[in-house]
């Protein structure tokens, strides 16, 4: 099992800090666990290799609001919580109707614990101690699933991504993508013929205050433009004046 690192990420600290945020989007993770240091050290590998937006919260009444009051693509959820108990959390998300892929994470292993977890609603349970390797796994599996993308490999055309290898190929052609182009690459991929708008982007790009890098998206779509086809004679990424972004099937210019 890998040590866990001592970094501290620099994360949301509380649900004031969402304020402001539009709903809709992708790949933002809320992690609701009481032991700050795990928390940390989860959200540090999410964010720095899969370039996820980390929220966290230490209460379970604290974290159950920020999950009713954000949109998110997975919950990491502990079972024993001050303020309100995981098992609690998880009834009341899919009581309200909520398909929000969940994975608790817990010391209780036995069998019992497991299946009850399970028949709660969760979507996979994890013992700890764990490797943080097989969360990350867990996580991008439980993500892909829930966007219909059971397999690793997203294919749009001669356009190919491969999400396990973190490896973009335009025809033979090996792209070399920034973390922040591949990540927004992929988001667009996984809405594959839907329209998603710069504040989708931005509000799952970055934790908060995204406002500040309201210009960027730009760049990252002429970069990613450029890159899948140096040519500008086949476009897989479209503007939609007024409204945002489609990655679909290329049309001719």
């Amino acid at each position: 099992m890998k040590n866990f690192s001592t970094g501290r990420a620099s994360l949301i600290k509380s649900k004031q800090d969402n304020r402001g945020l539009t709903k809709g989007g992708k790949m933002r993770v809320l992690i609701i666990e009481d032991e700050r240091r795990l928390a940390d050290n989860i959200a540090q590998v999410l964010r720095e290799r899969e370039k996820y937006a980390v929220d966290i919260s230490e209460d379970g009444l604290d974290g159950f609001y920020m999950f009713q009051s954000n949109p998110y693509d997975l919950v990491i959820l502990d079972l024993m919580l001050p303020g309100m108990g995981g098992l609690e959390i998880l009834r009341r998300i899919r009581q309200n109707g909520k398909t929000t892929p969940v994975l608790i994470l817990s010391a209780r292993d036995s069998t019992d614990d497991i299946v009850q977890g399970l028949n709660y609603g969760s979507d996979d349970y994890l013992t700890k101690p764990f490797d943080l390797g097989e969360l990350v796994a867990r996580c991008k599996s439980l993500i892909r699933r829930a966007y219909g993308v059971a397999a690793p490999l997203i294919r749009i055309g001669e356009l190919s991504i491969d999400t396990a290898a973190r490896r973009v190929q335009a025809g033979r052609r090996v792209l070399n993508l920034t973390g922040m182009e591949y990540q927004t690459l992929v988001y667009l991929a996984m809405r594959q013929g839907q329209i998603v708008s710069k504040e989708q982007l931005l509000e799952h790009l970055y934790d908060f205050n995204w406002e500040r890098f309201s210009n960027v998206i730009e760049v990252y779509i002429s970069a990613l433009r450029r890159k899948i086809d140096p040519t500008r004679q086949q476009q897989y990424i479209r503007t939609c004046r007024g409204q945002g972004y489609l990655l679909d099937e290329p049309s001719t210019k």
